[in-house]
């Protein structure tokens, strides 16, 4: 089957969940198959880098800019799209699927993963997620196979257009603790000694909370350590680092990838995810998967991971942040609680198994 992909900025080492999931799952289609290409973003991915794991990734130019960057590059993909005769294209996201009725116009087969409300996330004014409600709309409506990430989306969904969709998970691979502490000697960090969380820099993150958490609870000898950045710097990204600035035991890293990563994942004492908005969370499940002791806030996302219920905390409440974050860095972590969270992520979100269970989707859009 050949396979045309966009929605995403692009990979590899883009920072984002959709980046992420589709750096992971076109590889592993591509292992069952498929020839897949990906629409690239210029002002993300080189343009030079024509292949990534045999996926083909073709550059198309957008202004990069939260409002018009998805718009724009999405509609270019489908007019090239169209000209390229795919069996499938797949588009990712609320907002790109607002092109979904002229892919089928032009006579294409589509498939929309949808990977939450994206109108929830408070980065959005009134105007856009009105906007953004209505892409959605296009995308459930005139697909003609429909995959969530979740079973709370897929509920979500069934509820608001009387449409079946099939729920197919992110993945995530299990990883080799790293044996090396370049990165963490670099910002004076100790191994166990430091509470980690990572994403973009943008409201519903709750980024903000963590630090006000952090600075008013007893956290002798520990860090916290946010990984990440803001994709287009504003004055909430501008006052997120402002606010870490006061207190020399916060680091901000940036964003990294590779070797850094690795080493900041493999070492923490503490992963915290203080999210008010989630599709399915990637970093969560990343967090896991390396076998580290992790707490999140209780929106339905986070809870569809399989967490303890005490290893919750009210989202937005800051007292509560803090007072959990206290109680695990103190709580005993054993050998065989690691190795017990890493088999559950091994079983439950496994790239080959996903990538069969989309190579279905696909399938029954071709029967």
């Amino acid at each position: 089957m050949k396979i045309i992909v966009t929605g995403t900025r692009g990979f590899p080492g883009v920072q984002g969940g959709i980046e992420s999931h589709c750096e992971q799952l076109y590889p592993a289609l591509v292992k069952q198959g498929c020839d897949v290409s990906v629409f690239t973003r210029k002002p993300y991915v080189n343009a030079g880098l024509k292949t990534f794991k045999n996926v083909r990734l073709i550059p198309v130019s957008c202004p990069k800019n939260k409002f018009l960057e998805a718009i724009v590059h999405t509609c270019k993909c489908i007019l090239k799209a169209g000209r390229l005769n795919p069996d499938i294209l797949h588009i990712h996201a609320v907002g790109p699927s607002l092109f979904t009725p002229l892919a089928r116009i032009l006579g294409m087969n589509v498939v929309v993963t949808s990977h939450g409300p994206d109108y929830m996330r408070k980065k959005w004014s009134l105007p856009a997620k009105i906007f953004l409600k209505f892409c959605e709309r296009m995308g459930m409506v005139f697909a003609n196979e429909v995959i969530t990430i979740a079973g709370n989306i897929s509920d979500d969904i069934k509820r608001k257009y009387g449409r079946e969709s099939r729920v197919i998970p992110n993945g995530v691979n299990i990883q080799q603790l790293a044996d090396t502490e370049e990165y963490l000697n670099m910002y004076g960090l100790h191994k166990q000694k430091y509470i980690l969380a990572v994403g973009r820099f943008v409201p519903e993150k709750g980024f903000g909370d963590l630090i006000d958490a952090f600075s008013q609870g007893n956290f002798e000898r520990w860090k916290l350590v946010i990984v990440g950045d803001a994709d287009h710097e504003d004055n909430f990204s501008r006052d997120l680092k402002s606010k870490a600035g006061k207190n020399n035991n916060i680091v901000l890293t940036g964003f990294i990838k590779g070797r850094s990563l690795y080493e900041i994942y493999s070492h923490a004492g503490l992963f915290v995810l203080p999210s008010y908005y989630e599709g399915l969370p990637i970093v969560l499940l990343e967090a896991m998967s390396y076998g580290l002791s992790c707490i999140a806030s209780d929106i339905p996302a986070n809870r569809n991971v399989t967490l303890g219920e005490e290893r919750f905390f009210r989202v937005g409440d800051i007292d509560h942040i803090s007072q959990k974050m206290e109680m695990f860095i103190r709580r005993p972590w054993s050998d065989s609680d690691r190795k017990l969270q890493e088999n559950m992520i091994a079983e439950e979100y496994n790239w080959e198994t996903i990538a069969k269970q989309t190579v279905k989707v696909y399938r029954a859009v071709l029967s």
